[in-house]
């Protein structure tokens, strides 16, 4: 059993099926894909001027008269097939599933006790997270979900404003109505007032809410018993990083000793997972650290998670989609650095995902066919890399990766290595530089072709590569060794 303090829960071990996964898809769907205008759309909508403000305007109505709980009852998800998503999304290499649970806007994917604006009880009509699990249990896939209700406190003060100028000047948006208080928020305090800068904090002081959150969070574990669990935040709720004695972790923790000790329950021993986004190592160590759009420079001593989307973060029709190659290449480099990668699949309103989707997708089930065996259940070698080219880390920025025929990036399972070639190579000789001397090569092998030729010398592994790769995609080598 676990106690919920930074002593009793950094003494968790990460499960092997999460290590083992190194690949996951995610849902992070919900109302706000309605408009199909992107992320955060419950709280920009009530912005004056900005550019989904002005969209709501101009296609629903004024944000007095037409709010997000109009928005919410306009979803449908009357194409949703979870079988058929979870079939493709297995094919395409996933080894874990998540659903988003709830997002910012406080609306909730399943059915709940303590928030009557649920995809059960308005909208859809159906149990979102149910659907998905009972499509993940088909398949064996550990199954998720992800709470971003902690932030949305703060986050969604905006529904109480007003517009400052023009014929609605003064009139409060419908999120000051009595009437629906308790969807959104009785978060005045976090409401500037007329000259006032903009109080903007990620994570509430509020008590009250603090202790909704932590209900909220024991009831999503007790209905769905999920594998693992993400917040959108550094541990609920201490957002004071001086010292983990913080009062306000204690949220956080009681729910994350919950999750770990259900999961004993069920399995005897703590097969779950939770992860957070403080990069202090502290805080972070009673889970796993999670990095959003972003990589960390190097092989972590503990597993972690990268978390990326293929566009943005709920479906806009405006948005350009990732590529094949990036998205592989993204997976490849989390790999090698002891990470595991989960990736948003965008769904359109009524639950299903466009052309673009569907060709990444079928392209990454190609690519899992030839390289699966270098992906499964492997672990960081030696290094990470080697070569010239280099992944850019700031903030959430991510780009493409301009690799270089001397880019390589190595994992290792049953004591062979695995060398992603993350260049592009036809017919080439590729030369490794990161095996010792004392390290006596016996073969390499191209997945899906077979054995090469290759010479070591000098402290060089020089291999001659074939005339047509078997995928336009970074190709791995299985390196053997003399042991």
């Amino acid at each position: 059993m676990f106690n919920a303090t930074f002593e009793s829960l950094r003494t968790h071990s990460c499960p092997d099926w999460f290590q083992d996964a190194k690949f996951g898809i995610w849902s992070h769907w919900g109302p706000q894909s309605v408009p199909m205008f992107g992320d955060w759309y419950a709280r920009n909508m009530y912005i004056q001027d900005s550019e989904q403000y002005l969209y709501h305007l101009r296609h629903y109505g004024h944000p007095s008269k037409f709010g997000y709980k109009d928005i919410c009852a306009l979803w449908k998800a009357e194409n949703f097939d979870p079988d058929a998503l979870m079939e493709q999304y297995y094919k395409s290499g996933a080894r874990y599933f998540v659903a988003q649970a709830s997002h910012h806007d406080h609306f909730f994917n399943f059915a709940s006790d303590y928030n009557r604006f649920n995809s059960v009880e308005i909208g859809p009509h159906k149990d979102i997270c149910g659907m998905w699990k009972a499509a993940a249990k088909k398949y064996n896939l550990p199954f998720g979900m992800t709470e971003h209700l902690g932030a949305s406190f703060a986050w969604w003060r905006t529904n109480k404003g007003s517009d400052t100028h023009g014929p609605y000047a003064g009139v409060p948006y419908d999120g000051n109505d009595p009437a629906y208080r308790d969807f959104y928020h009785d978060n005045y305090q976090h409401v500037a007032k007329p000259g006032e800068s903009d109080k903007w904090v990620w994570l509430t002081e509020n008590e009250k809410f603090h202790e909704y959150w932590l209900k909220v969070m024991k009831e999503i574990i007790d209905k769905y018993e999920p594998d693992l669990l993400y917040s959108d935040s550094w541990l609920p709720f201490g957002e004071n990083f001086e010292s983990v004695e913080n009062k306000d972790f204690r949220y956080g923790l009681e729910a994350v000793a919950y999750l770990y000790n259900k999961s004993e329950k069920i399995y005897g021993k703590n097969m779950a997972v939770y992860t957070q986004k403080s990069r202090k190592q502290e805080i972070y160590e009673v889970g796993v650290l999670d990095i959003e759009r972003s990589q960390l420079p190097d092989i972590s001593p503990v597993p972690w998670q990268s978390e990326t989307c293929i566009g943005d973060w709920f479906y806009n029709a405006r948005a350009k989609y990732k590529k094949p190659r990036h998205v592989i290449d993204i997976l490849i480099d989390t790999i090698a650095k002891n990470g595991t990668m989960l990736l948003n699949i965008l769904q359109k309103p009524d639950g299903t995902v466009d052309e673009e989707t569907m060709y990444l997708l079928k392209e990454l089930e190609k690519w899992f066919a030839v390289n699966s065996e270098a992906v499964y259940g492997t672990r960081p070698w030696r290094v990470s890399g080697e070569g010239s080219s280099q992944v850019i880390i700031e903030g959430f920025t991510e780009e493409q990766v301009p690799w270089r025929e001397d880019d390589f990036r190595f994992v290792q399972k049953n004591g062979k290595l695995y060398a992603f070639m993350m260049g592009m190579k036809l017919g080439k000789t590729v030369v490794i530089k990161s095996i010792r001397d004392d390290e006596r090569v016996t073969s390499v092998r191209l997945l899906s072709v077979g054995e090469l030729a290759f010479m070591q010398h000098a402290g060089l592994l020089i291999v001659e590569l074939p005339k047509e790769m078997p995928t336009p995609y970074a190709n791995a080598l299985e390196i053997s060794f003399e042991i």
